[in-house]
This record gives structure tokens, C-alpha cells and sequence, in this order.
């Protein structure tokens, strides 16, 4: 999988130890390669809550209306909710264990995806905007968003679900980087 660097896999686990690790790449030389940092908990617990909500108002409807309106028998249907749910559920956090970033040297790693890996490379020096959010939900759970905007409408990426601090960290660093590298040009 390209991540900016000819010989780097990708392959590295949700969440590693705080030291890069040494490789010997192709070339010949050891190389570091990123340390992947895998988003909190928080931010599963938040999706399977608003999957148990909707699907559980869904569900609740799927099976009183018919049985009030039709025959009884029709409230069955109150066991597709409940199948998506339970569907969901494992989607969820296959979806929540996929997501991680990694910062390098030069540039932010952030990778996603179950069926389709997505890795995106941003290089600090493109970095026009980045921006912390958090709406009601994230905000009741703790979370916030961390957005990052460049002049390719392409390359703009968005890591969800951090602690707040974490998030205001990141921005920070990520803002200093990005003013350091486009010095030069």
C-alpha cells in the first residue's frame, strides 16, 4: 500500500508502541516507520448508542403499527431492525478499527476502510486550514473532529472521533509543521 515513501507497507496495527520501529527498506539503509495511533473508544460507544436508538425507534414502529393496523402477525417485521442492528453492531466496530493516523517527518498518515483501504498522505506543507469540530453528540461524549484543509479539494481529510485534547494537540502541531514547511516556498 503507497504511503508517500517507496518501501513503506502500511501494514502496521491499529495501535503500536510509542517507539518507531527500525526496518531495513529495499535501499538498504534502516528506516522508520510510523507509529499508528488508533481512535478512542468513545467514539464506538457513541456510534453503536445512535445504531441502537434509531434502529430501536425503527424496530418499535416495524412492529406496533402493523399490529395495530393489520393483523398481528405482520409484527415481524420488527425483526429486520433488529437483524440491522445486530449487522451494525459488528460493522461498527470493524469500521472504528480501521480507522488510525500516523505523523511523520514531512507529512499525516491517515488510513481507513474495512472492504476498500483509503490512506491518505498529507503533506504538512499543503496544510492551508486545520480546524477542530464538535457537534452536540461528540460533544455530550467527549469528542471532537480534527478536519484538515489544503488547496486540493482531493487530499482534504478528516480524523473523527479524538479526545478533545488530543484533537487540539494535533491542530497545534499540525499548524506549526504546516507553517514551517511552506516557509520555503
Amino acid at each position: 500500500m503507497e504511503t508517500g515513501s517507496p518501501d513503506d507497507t502500511g501494514t502496521a496495527g491499529a495501535t503500536e508502541a510509542a517507539a518507531p520501529r527500525e526496518a531495513a527498506g529495499p535501499s538498504g539503509p534502516a528506516r522508520r516507520e510510523p507509529v499508528w495511533t488508533g481512535l478512542p473508544p468513545g467514539l464506538l460507544r457513541m456510534r453503536r448508542l445512535l445504531l441502537v436508538v434509531w434502529l430501536g425507534l425503527l424496530a418499535v414502529a416495524a412492529g406496533l403499527l402493523p399490529a395495530l393496523f393489520l393483523e398481528p402477525v405482520w409484527a415481524a417485521l420488527a425483526f429486520l431492525p433488529l437483524a440491522l442492528l445486530g449487522w451494525g453492531w459488528v460493522m461498527l466496530e470493524r469500521n472504528w478499527r480501521s480507522w488510525r493516523y500516523a505523523e511523520r517527518a514531512d507529512d499525516l498518515l491517515i488510513s481507513r476502510g474495512v472492504l476498500w483501504r483509503e490512506e491518505t498522505v498529507v503533506p504538512y506543507g499543503r496544510m492551508q486550514l486545520v480546524e477542530v469540530t464538535s457537534g452536540p453528540v461528540e460533544r455530550h461524549f467527549g469528542l471532537a473532529s480534527v478536519q484538515l484543509h489544503t488547496a486540493a479539494a482531493a487530499t482534504d481529510a478528516t480524523i473523527p472521533g479524538l479526545d478533545p485534547a488530543e484533537a487540539e494537540r494535533l491542530r497545534d502541531r499540525l499548524t506549526e509543521l504546516g507553517e514551517a514547511r511552506s516557509a520555503g516556498l
